[in-house]
């Protein structure tokens, strides 16, 4: 059996279930779940394109753990997780290659994110996909 490799951000530390996680994700994350501002970037080549908060804020609903977020030079917040010390960025990916600064970010908040309500759309839109997917 051939072993997969894995690119996004923490994989080594993150553990199999993380790295079964990150598979589940690449099946449903789609155009329409895309943040708006990003889906041009978006394509089933690049699929983590625009998932960051509503795919972490999600991984914090199976997990626990906490959500931090790096800012990017237009002041938005790319989330990424940390479960028990253990940082990981299902995400990743989008930025092909570039590596995040992971450390010493501010904790991010759904109540915060979800104010947004097409994210939050976006992000209910996800969680119903991962759920009948994973039945």
């Amino acid at each position: 059996m051939e072993k997969k490799a894995y690119r996004f951000y923490g994989w080594q530390t993150a553990g199999p279930e993380i790295r079964e996680l990150y598979d589940r994700f690449l099946a449903i994350w789609a155009e329409d779940t895309c943040a708006p501002r990003l889906r041009k970037d978006w394509s089933p080549q690049n699929p983590t394109v625009g998932h960051c908060s509503i795919t972490s804020f999600l991984v914090q609903d199976l997990y626990g753990g906490k959500v931090y977020g790096v800012q990017l030079p237009d002041g938005s917040y790319h989330c990424y997780n940390d479960i028990n010390g253990t940082v990981f960025d299902l995400t990743s990916e989008q930025f092909q290659g570039e590596v995040l600064p992971y450390e010493n970010n501010p904790e991010q908040f759904r109540e915060e994110h979800f104010k947004d309500k097409g994210k939050y759309q976006r992000y209910l839109l996800l969680k119903e996909r991962f759920e009948k997917a994973n039945k």
